[in-house]
């Protein structure tokens, strides 16, 4: 049997071995990643190649990338890649030029509200080149010219992504779903790959005596869950539950997403499980936001799955940023995590076949003169929305005004579904109803609503 005494342990040093690697969405950085996993866990590994479309979307050319900087007159490095993989925009084209700090500074992003940190920012789906840095060493940069140069790549290869799939006494399955593109970030994001890793060790070594059967994705974060949906559309009746696992690693309260569904199973179940701790813990309704549990949640897919977390994504300090550490992550909290998915599991295993729990949604019955109702036109998944110009190109902090716009967006296109009417949306989502009329407006335009 797996020694669980040292299940944190093991889980950070887990991560000690991730940590300095430069991920992204695809590329090299990716298949090292999941060749690591593989040392600890059998997984199957799958390449999907570029230019292949997986709903609305489709699979980008692959990033890979060797080295970067910035250098000022002296011939000093101001910036290092290979101090830091945060320091370069995820997914830069590749530069060799000399600059002045006027055509430099557009290039360059910082987090003014945490001035001593480097941000993680990305740039998937528009080409781009950049670099990251610390606000308050921003503000120190002399006027003069400096040498830049990013040595990458931006062409036709594939997307990478990881299974382990252990079977079970009925073809009934609970997936756990973690993302493993990020890079250089403790808690978002290697936390949740160590915790699914060390799961699955767990179930493995209950030699098969499982009723369910139990499936782990290792993917990259919205492109490769949109990509496993897709490619998996014919096989989804089978999966029961599911847990998205993110930010498990830090020292914040336990916190459960529910599922768009909102009344299910694993929601009850992880609800019943935390109130019978004696830990302090949080419940949060749906929202279409977030991790992956968007992507399985989206109504023409409309999965039973929910999002295990401790301090909620976004909502803590580090976030995001170069401070998202192994510093930031204890065994403790990983070890914490760990145990009360053992419960999670324990559960759902002894309540196997007794469910009663009806999730349908209701119809309702809407009144045609005051309540618009529409319906989602590219429902599975959520569609992209970067190349019908209407969302950020830059990932990363965006203006309040931007945030609310975008915000009422992604609530209409998750539930615009012929069950929930704008105003029921304006209640769930707290959205003025003239910015989602406004917003609704935008996506009937692009031909992704339509009233009814």
């Amino acid at each position: 049997m797996l020694n669980e005494k040292n299940s944190g342990e093991m889980m950070y040093k887990f991560i000690q071995k991730l940590f300095p690697i430069c991920r992204s969405i695809t590329g090299n950085g990716t298949r090292k990643t999941l060749e690591i996993i593989s040392k600890e866990i059998s997984i199957q590994t799958f390449e999907i190649p570029t230019n292949t479309q997986v709903f609305d979307w489709t699979i980008p050319n692959e990033w890979n990338i060797k080295d970067a900087y910035i250098k000022n007159q002296k011939g000093i490095k101001i910036i290092d890649f290979k101090n830091s993989n945060l320091h370069v925009l995820n997914y830069s084209t590749p530069i060799q030029k000399n600059l002045t700090l006027e055509e430099l500074k557009p290039h360059i992003f910082t987090d003014p509200d945490h001035p001593d940190v480097t941000p993680y920012r990305t740039s998937y789906y528009h080409e781009n080149w950049g670099f990251c840095m610390p606000h308050n060493d921003f503000l120190n940069l002399k006027d003069e010219m400096y040498e830049v140069q990013i040595d990458s790549t931006l062409k036709k290869g594939s997307l990478s992504y990881g299974e382990f799939f252990v079977k079970g006494k009925s073809s009934e399955e609970i997936i756990f779903s973690c993302y493993i593109c990020h890079p250089s970030m403790c808690n978002d994001s290697l936390s949740g790959v160590a915790l699914a890793t060390q799961l699955a060790k767990y179930i493995q070594n209950l030699k098969n005596q499982t009723n369910y059967s139990y499936r782990f994705l290792f993917i990259p974060e919205t492109i490769g869950s949109i990509a496993w949906l897709s490619i998996n559309k014919n096989n989804l009746k089978k999966i029961k539950h599911g847990l998205v696992l993110t930010c498990v690693g830090d020292s914040g309260n336990i916190t459960y997403k529910k599922t768009r569904k909102n009344d299910t199973e694993i929601d009850n179940t992880v609800i019943d499980v935390l109130n019978n701790s004696s830990k302090k813990h949080k419940i949060v309704d749906f929202f279409p936001t977030g991790s992956d549990e968007r992507q399985f949640c989206s109504p023409g897919i409309n999965l039973e799955v929910g999002c295990f977390t401790r301090s909620i994504f976004g909502e803590f300090p580090e976030y995001h940023t170069s401070a998202d550490n192994l510093d930031f992550i204890k065994p403790e909290f990983l070890n914490d995590s760990f145990e009360m998915l053992k419960k999670i599991i324990e559960k759902l295993e002894s309540n196997h076949g007794k469910s009663t729990i009806k999730n349908n949604i209701k119809p309702k019955k809407f009144s045609k003169s005051t309540d618009q109702v529409y319906l989602n036109l590219s429902p599975h998944c959520e569609p992209q929305l970067g190349k019908r110009m209407i969302y950020h190109k830059t990932g990363g902090k965006i203006s309040e005004e931007v945030q609310i716009k975008e915000k009422a967006l992604v609530w209409l296109l998750s539930y615009s579904d012929g069950y929930h009417s704008i105003k029921d949306i304006s209640r769930l989502s707290e959205i003025n109803l003239e910015i989602l009329k406004n917003a609704a407006n935008i996506l009937e335009e692009k031909k992704l609503l339509k009233l009814i």
